[in-house]
């Protein structure tokens, strides 16, 4: 079983973030859920858990299906005072996510339609350098409201 091998803590600086790199397996989306929960805990945005732990779990599964990898990188930040930003940065870059429906009686296919009805935005971007890609990251970004 995997698990979180550091506590979530907020940075004192800069941008927040946390990631860690786990197994390209199904049972990695457990420790996805925590660490994005545990990571709004420690930002006082427990509001947005339940959708944040939705997408990751939804981007965690489309990187196992959909990737030969042998693991992913889960990544939870603060990109701005307004903004949470989730994400899975895998090593098959040529494997860009489609959202594309899914017929009625199909048993999958809809994690990003979830992810597209869920988030307030979401995407995709390439890493590398010297005009070699490396790897990409899927990720999905929820608002925070102004009360908070």
């Amino acid at each position: 079983m995997t698990s979180l091998s550091n506590p979530v803590q907020a940075a004192p600086v800069g941008h927040p973030a946390y990631s860690q790199t786990f197994p390209c397996e199904p049972e990695t989306a457990e420790v996805g859920r925590k660490l994005v929960r545990d990571a709004l805990a420690v930002w006082r945005l427990d509001d947005l858990a339940d959708r944040a732990a939705l997408v990751m779990s939804e981007l965690i599964a489309n990187a196992v299906r959909h990737t030969p990898c042998a693991s992913i990188r889960l990544m939870v930040g603060r990109p701005s005072a307004r903004r949470v930003r989730i994400g899975v940065v895998d090593r098959a870059p040529s494997r860009l996510p489609v959202l594309s429906p899914a017929d009625a009686d199909d048993e999958s296919g809809r994690g990003l339609f979830l992810i597209d009805a869920i988030a307030d935005r979401w995407g995709y971007e390439l890493h590398g350098r010297r005009g070699r890609t490396w790897a990409k990251e899927v990720w999905a970004e929820l608002l925070i409201e102004a009360e908070q």
